[in-house]
This record gives structure tokens, C-alpha cells and sequence, in this order.
């Protein structure tokens, strides 16, 4: 009976093939002479390194981890995955993932497998992406493409409890186009298109050419509203006015969204079911989006019936902030404030947070009040997950800064655990610009999300605040109290401010400052109040309940 590993180690010499092992992890253990030939990289190079640095810089993040998560056993095989090379120029070529499981049916080892025959140099891809997995007119992953990186999205959702959308676009009439105009300007419209579709996709986003005036885009989603903001930016990027062998052209399209798991669990019945969702959204008059399930289609509605009586609420001015102050339970005096914004809507009186508006106006107030003479207070304002994620929050901050005079060290932005676990370290870059510019940061509603001491060691924050939830029975609840002196405790020793909300009636209080809290709001001290009643409380020396 001859070795195992012996016969391994020969097949792997054998082979013409670039083979790599590594272990669950993506850590290097094994390759062949072939992947040394075909990589640049020896062996002692490669041994234990992760393997995700070979494809990272050329594949998005989570395609790369999601190689890595397969775990039943099946070959996955991927179509033009760009690897670095040693030089560090991209190659291009096909690649198969095997999980070597366990008796548990978990994967002990992952077996790589680059095939020689399509390996290729990243310039040498450009003439053959059509046999890659590529559109030979536009350059986007094709269909076949689409459907691996529809069963990696799939894979990744599972193991981060997300989920993901399929939106399936058409052009209204492309066929009139075609026949008034001429195929070739239908092609440079399909090949402008693509453009404009990589312009306002995200990075972990793929956009494909399905056939014809079809396109299609994958995207992970946190919630429904996600999906929702693609198929706007989309629609959004059509209403400009297509230049083609010199011919002004204006277009419209329809768009079908299907979201996994709910409308099916895998691509072909995905595609299915937005090819559908789109033509619905054709029927109706196109130049919108539908979803798959009806009942998305009514929220879909609702939410653009709320955007518009947003955006008439501002021109009409129906916005108010309103204060609740921050108050130090030792010298009973006002601090701070939080800003919170009220919707006065003549029909729905509903409240909205409406951002960028927010900042600005709370940053001019509290400058009015300095103006005024008052002893200068840190207004507290929160970020939106959408304003957070926003590639411009930093400027508009500034902006908010610079031309209402505030000094930074006034303003203080509240951020909520959840919204940052996404992308950590990008998250704790945009936290680093804020702190760079002198302002507040306060984690909001502490030890109701995923509160990891790791990374709360690794935020550039200010504040902690406990969510009412630790505050509202501390006077009866032993489990409760002991939570809120810890999270107290913590800060202390993190040098960082706590502010505890919730607190209603005296022995709240009289808990939060017996163990040292530096900040309470609620409606013990005082409701949210007007900029006028503010004002008030300013010109006093100390804040005493009624």
C-alpha cells in the first residue's frame, strides 16, 4: 500500500497545474513547482501566509474571504479571478476551491487548484474576457460570471446573517433606438451604460451584461432600503442625456429586485424572479423599479411617498429642533444638549432624522448661543448609518464648522456600535478624521449592540453613553445595576466621559451619581425643549427639577 502522503506530494509534482493547500483559515501550507512557476513566489515565501494577499488587491474583500467559506464539501470554480503576481502585476485565470471536511463535516484544509491553461497576464485578458466570463462589448462579468459571484454573495450573507439583492435592469425601447438610430450607436449606449452602472455601484457590488439592453447588479444588503438606494442611483444615473456619434439621447429603465432568501435560494431562481419584478416595472410605464414580492413594492412606495413630504417639509420649513440637556448630577448644571429633530407635519406629525440639515442647523444655534454670552455647551448630534457610510461626512462636518464659526470642541457626533462593525478599520478612519478636527465622539445606546471590549479599545472615542435600558430599574434590579456600574467602570478606565440616558425619577439619579457618572439626560432634569427654552436654561447658573 503506498504512502498517502508521498502519492500526494508526486501528484502535485505531476501536475501542470498551480496547486496551493491551506489550511480553514486561508493560511498557506503546501504548493507545487507550478504555483511557484506561475506565481513568482517560492515556497519558503508563501509558507503560512494568507493566502487573501495573493488576491486582494485585485478582488474585492468579501469575493476573497468568501473563497474560504465553502464548507459542504462541493467544488466551487470561478471564472477570471485576478491573483498578484510576485512583480506585482495582476494575472488572470480560472480557479477551483475543494474543502477537505472533517468527520464533523466542517473543513479541516482548502485545496486551490489554478488551471495552466487559462492563466494569463492581466493585459493578455483584455482580447480574451469574453472566454474569461467577460461581455466583449461593455467588459462587464457576464451571465455566467454573475452566477458565481451570486452563489459567493450567497455564501457570504449566510455566514454574516445578511442577505443580498438581485436587481435586473432593462432599457425602455431599446429597440426603437436600435432601428431609428443604428445598431452601432445602440452599442455605444450599451457600452455607456456600463460606465455610468460601475460609477454608482459600491466595491463589494458586481455589475453584469445579462444580453442585449439587460444588465444586472449583485449587491449585499443590510436591509430592504439598501436595494432600494441602488435602483435610485441607477435610475438616477439614466436621466442624463446620452451623447453617441453625435446624437443626444435621452433614456429610460426598468428594474426588477429580487432579495435572497426570501424570493429564492439561488441565482437561477433570483434571476427569475427579477426578470419578472422588471417586467412588471415595464408594464406599468418603466422608468421605475418593482420588487419581486408585492408587499415590498408597497414599502418601496411608501418610502418615496416619505421622501417626497421630506423634501416638501424643507422647502416649507415644517423642521424644529428641539434640546434635551445634558446635566453633571454633582453641580447640577447644564453641560450639553442633544439635538432631536421634529417633523411638525400638518398630516403625519412623524419625526425623521434628516441629517446633514441637523448638523447644520445645530452647529449654527450653538454658535448663536455663544454669541449671546452664554457659557459655552457641547451640542450632541446623531449620525445617520447612511451619513456615516457617506464618502463626504467629513466635509460636511467642516462645512458645518467652518461656515457657522462653531470651534470643533463644541460639537459632539453620536454614533451607534452597529453601524460600525461592517467595516471596522474604515469605520475607525473616519472616527480618526473627527477626533484629528477636535470633535466629540460618542458611542450611543453602550451594551445594546455588539459592545466588544477589542474594539471598543480601538475606537478614537470620547463619550460612552448607557442606553436606558441599564438605567430605567437600577433602584430594584440587581442584575441591571451591576451592568450600569460596570459600564461606568469602564469608561472611567478608558479615560472616557459617560453619559447615562433614561434617568426619571430620583434614585436614578442619585444611583448614576453615587457611582460616579459625569453626565445625565431625561426627563428627571427636563423634556426636549425648544432653541428658546434652552436659551432660558443657559441664562441660568444651575438646572434644578421642577
Amino acid at each position: 500500500m503506498p504512502d498517502s502522503k508521498a502519492l500526494f506530494e508526486a501528484m502535485l509534482s505531476a501536475t501542470s497545474d498551480a496547486v496551493m493547500v491551506t489550511d480553514q483559515s486561508g493560511a498557506i501550507a503546501q504548493v507545487n513547482d507550478a504555483f511557484e512557476r506561475l506565481t513568482g513566489y517560492t515556497r519558503v515565501e508563501l509558507a503560512g501566509k494568507d493566502a487573501r494577499t495573493l488576491f486582494e488587491d485585485h478582488n474585492d474583500a468579501d469575493f476573497c474571504d468568501g473563497l474560504w467559506a465553502q464548507n459542504n464539501g462541493a467544488i466551487q470554480e470561478y471564472q477570471s479571478v485576478r491573483s498578484k503576481h510576485a512583480d506585482g502585476k495582476a494575472q488572470v485565470h480560472s480557479l477551483s476551491m475543494t474543502p477537505v471536511l472533517k468527520d464533523d463535516g466542517s473543513a479541516s484544509q482548502f485545496l486551490a487548484v489554478i488551471l495552466s491553461d487559462t492563466f494569463q497576464t492581466d493585459a493578455e485578458s483584455e482580447s480574451t474576457k469574453k472566454r474569461v466570463g467577460h461581455d466583449s462589448l461593455t467588459g462587464l462579468p457576464d451571465r455566467s460570471l454573475l452566477s458565481d459571484r451570486v452563489d459567493q454573495a450567497i455564501l457570504n450573507a449566510r455566514r454574516t446573517d445578511k442577505s443580498i439583492a438581485l436587481l435586473v435592469m432593462g432599457i425602455d425601447k431599446f429597440t426603437f433606438i436600435n432601428d431609428a438610430l443604428g445598431f452601432s450607436v445602440g452599442d455605444d449606449m450599451l457600452k455607456e451604460m456600463s460606465e455610468r452602472l460601475l460609477e454608482v455601484i459600491r466595491q463589494s457590488d458586481t455589475a453584469a451584461r445579462l444580453d442585449g439592453d439587460k444588465f444586472a447588479v449583485v449587491t449585499p444588503i443590510a436591509a430592504i432600503d439598501d436595494s432600494v438606494i441602488v435602483a435610485e442611483k441607477v435610475l438616477h444615473a439614466t436621466e442624463q442625456i446620452f451623447k453617441v456619434a453625435n446624437e443626444d439621447v435621452r433614456i429610460t429603465m426598468s428594474i426588477g429586485i429580487s432579495i435572497w432568501p426570501a424570493d429564492g435560494e439561488d441565482f437561477d431562481v433570483l434571476l427569475k424572479d427579477s426578470l419578472s419584478a422588471m417586467q412588471h416595472a415595464k408594464s406599468l410605464g418603466g422608468n421605475q423599479y418593482q420588487f419581486f414580492a408585492s408587499d415590498m413594492n408597497a414599502k418601496a412606495k411608501a418610502r418615496l411617498e416619505l421622501e417626497r413630504k421630506m423634501r416638501i417639509a424643507l422647502e416649507k420649513d415644517h423642521y424644529v429642533l428641539y434640546y434635551q440637556p445634558k446635566v453633571n448630577p454633582d453641580t447640577e448644571k447644564v453641560k450639553g444638549c442633544e439635538a432631536l429633530v421634529r417633523w411638525m407635519d400638518p398630516e403625519d406629525g412623524m419625526i425623521q432624522d434628516i441629517g446633514n440639515w441637523v448638523l447644520r442647523r445645530a452647529c449654527f444655534q450653538n454658535k448663536d448661543w455663544q454669541d449671546k454670552g452664554y457659557d459655552p455647551v457641547r451640542m450632541a448630534v446623531n449620525v445617520s448609518p447612511h451619513q456615516f457610510r457617506s464618502p463626504d461626512i467629513y466635509d460636511r462636518v467642516v462645512s458645518a464648522l467652518n461656515d457657522s464659526g462653531l470651534h470643533p470642541r463644541w460639537l459632539e457626533l453620536e454614533i451607534t456600535e452597529s453601524m460600525l462593525m461592517d467595516n471596522v478599520d474604515a469605520s475607525i478612519a473616519k472616527m480618526q478624521q473627527m477626533r484629528d478636527l477636535g470633535c466629540g465622539l460618542a458611542i450611543d445606546d453602550f451594551g445594546t449592540g455588539y459592545s466588544s471590549l477589542s474594539y471598543l479599545g480601538r475606537f478614537p472615542i470620547t463619550t460612552l453613553k448607557i442606553d436606558r435600558a441599564f438605567v430605567h430599574d437600577v433602584q430594584e434590579n440587581q442584575n441591571t445595576a451591576e451592568i450600569a456600574r460596570a459600564i461606568i467602570g469602564l469608561s472611567k478606565g478608558l479615560d472616557l466621559e459617560v453619559v447615562a440616558e433614561g434617568a426619571e425619577i430620583l434614585e436614578h439619579v442619585d444611583f448614576l451619581r453615587e457611582h460616579g457618572c459625569d453626565i445625565i439626560q431625561d426627563y428627571f432634569y427636563s423634556r426636549p425643549i425648544t432653541g428658546f427654552e434652552m436659551e432660558e436654561l443657559l441664562r441660568q447658573s444651575s438646572l434644578m427639577p421642577a
